[in-house]
């Protein structure tokens, strides 16, 4: 499980299009050193979407933990919110252990943190149906630009009022003075809230953040085995959060 965790856990992500090269990824990843998986379903074609195919893919994990997401784009681009949640819920029931709740389900709104009251009750169902299947639920908000402390902590807040057992937010940084700050609202978010968070930054300034950031309060690191075309060029290798962590 992703939760009451004694150290931030390693996650290896797969953002491959096919069944066989995400089996040959957890593979590696686990050889590597991954304590869990993180499997983005929005990547898989549709072909691969399927409980069989599903089911195969987390008979790899060999019994390790598996964060799922089923965002807006690639091939959940053109699917409702009702759809995405559904592909949740089968990923989930084939094996999947921590599903990715999008802060603006049911809502699409700019910035990724819907207020509207139907979106949210939708939302809260969501999450109780999910924990009533024995599962976990990380909400994410993905702003992708700096964002100042007190909003930072705003959102996370708003994730666990609607139930959400990881609270997960991506902002940015294009300054070091911006990534200093990250570091600060890391601090910041372990000290004020009472679930596990996931705070991480793009831009031109987020490595450092990205790296050492569980070391500071986060949950996890989001890593890769290797990068490739179709992987997230912000997640350092495992190897290295493996180093940062042993060294500590």
């Amino acid at each position: 499980m992703f939760l009451n965790n004694n150290k931030p856990l390693i996650v290896g992500m797969a953002q491959h299009d096919n069944m066989a090269d995400t089996i040959c990824l957890i593979k590696d990843s686990i050889f590597a050193g991954a304590d869990a998986m993180g499997i983005q379903l929005e990547d898989l074609k549709p072909e691969f979407m399927n409980e069989e195919c599903l089911t195969n893919i987390f008979n790899a994990l060999d019994g390790k933990p598996c964060y799922i997401t089923n965002y807006r784009h690639y091939y959940g681009d053109g699917k409702t919110d009702e759809q995405l949640a559904e592909g949740l819920i089968m990923a989930l029931n084939c094996g999947g252990t921590l599903a990715d709740v999008m802060g603006d389900m049911f809502d699409r709104t700019p910035g990724e943190l819907t207020m509207n009251s139907e979106a949210i009750k939708k939302q809260m169902e969501l999450i109780d149906n999910i924990h009533k299947m024995g599962k976990e639920v990380l909400m994410s908000t993905h702003i992708q630009k700096f964002t100042p402390a007190e909003e930072v902590l705003r959102i996370a807040l708003e994730h666990q009022k609607r139930g959400a057992d990881i609270s997960k937010i991506v902002t940015g940084a294009e300054t070091e003075e911006e990534q200093v700050e990250n570091l600060r609202i890391t601090t910041l978010l372990k000290k004020e809230l009472d679930i596990p968070f996931l705070f991480l930054s793009g831009g031109k300034y987020n490595i450092i953040h990205r790296l050492i950031g569980p070391m500071m309060g986060s949950s996890m690191w989001l890593c890769v085995h290797h990068h490739y075309p179709g992987s997230t060029y912000e997640q350092p290798l495992i190897e290295n959060a493996k180093k940062i962590r042993d060294s500590f």
